[in-house]
């Protein structure tokens, strides 16, 4: 998410809408959409994304109300280029002209070449993550515990928020963890807090989100997330009490729609489009590391048989 919001800062976005698009897109996006409905209930699907835009849009606004700052006060040209294969600078290219450079079949093919290719391969490792990190809390983590300090209520929240704020995962990962929570007993405020927070901030992006929004932005990007995260999280706890739904009980029912059939094929087409991603992933974890290449000793003749023509340099062939 981050190159793709300095990307819209170098084209010209405003620090209101670059912040937006990074609370609202991890959770809006068609994968954590549907990673949820599988996984949780009908209810935290539509409270997520929700959530997500109401959070965005009061961030957005608030950053947009903050005074400039000096190192983000010069303006640099706009990068009006295409996209995609840079077809035209869009300088002297109109929107309407632009359109009419790819056809709808070029268009179709390269979202799907996009969504089974790069995207997944960013993917497959943290869900594959999540899904045994849930795994250990289901296994591991006593209910009677996760009951007693995040069955409800806004300490659980604050207990959630500072969890999930550092934490490095992404949307579609931090969703089996939510779901192994809500069954353990978290209650579903607190895990749409997690859900929020987790993919939205982490630590190691504090510097690169401080050098697009600047210091005040990136504090009240994280003031912004926090303060929303926790609201809708008390709003969605309210709303289970009152329909009287246990999240716990109807935690994965929605995958029973699909036929039985029709969920192990998508089991095994998902495992093998994960194997490329995971072996690559595999190999570059735990592969040789490759050396860089050591600059010659001066004095060194490759020619020579003892290799070194510098007495007393010290190699030990003099």
């Amino acid at each position: 998410m981050l190159p793709a919001a300095a990307s819209l800062k170098r084209q010209g976005a405003g620090r209101g809408a670059v912040a937006s698009f990074l609370v609202s897109t991890p959770e809006t996006g068609v994968d954590s959409l549907a990673v949820t409905y599988a996984l949780l209930d009908p209810i935290m699907t539509i409270a997520r994304p929700l959530a997500a835009l109401a959070t965005a849009l009061a961030t957005g606004l608030g950053m947009n109300l903050l005074p400039r700052e000096k190192s983000q006060a010069s303006s640099q040209a706009p990068d009006l280029s295409c996209p995609e294969d840079k077809c035209c600078d869009g300088v002297d290219c109109p929107p309407e002209e632009h359109t009419r450079h790819h056809t709808r079949l070029q268009k179709l093919r390269a979202g799907l070449v996009y969504a089974m290719g790069e995207l997944w391969d960013d993917l497959a490792g943290w869900f594959l993550l999540g899904v045994l990190l849930a795994a250990l809390i289901g296994a591991l983590v006593p209910a009677e515990v996760l009951t007693r300090y995040l069955g409800g209520g806004v300490g659980s929240m604050l207990i959630m928020l500072a969890v999930g704020v550092p934490l490095y995962i992404c949307a579609s990962a931090s969703t089996p963890i939510a779901a192994a929570l809500i069954l353990k007993g978290v209650s579903p405020g607190a895990a749409l807090v997690f859900l929020l927070a987790g993919p939205a901030t982490n630590v190691t992006s504090l510097t690169v989100l401080v050098g697009v929004l600047g210091k005040r932005g990136a504090a009240l990007y994280l003031g912004g997330i926090a303060a929303g995260a926790v609201l809708c999280g008390l709003v969605v706890d309210q709303v289970y009490g009152m329909l009287g739904v246990s999240a716990s009980a109807v935690v994965g029912a929605a995958g029973q729609v699909a036929p039985q059939w029709l969920r192990v094929a998508g089991a095994v087409v998902l495992l093998a489009m994960s194997a490329r991603p995971l072996y690559k992933l595999a190999r570059k974890k735990l592969g040789p590391k490759t050396k860089p290449p050591v600059a010659p000793v001066q004095g060194l003749d490759s020619l020579s048989p003892g290799g070194c023509n510098t007495p007393g340099c010290g190699c030990g062939n003099d």
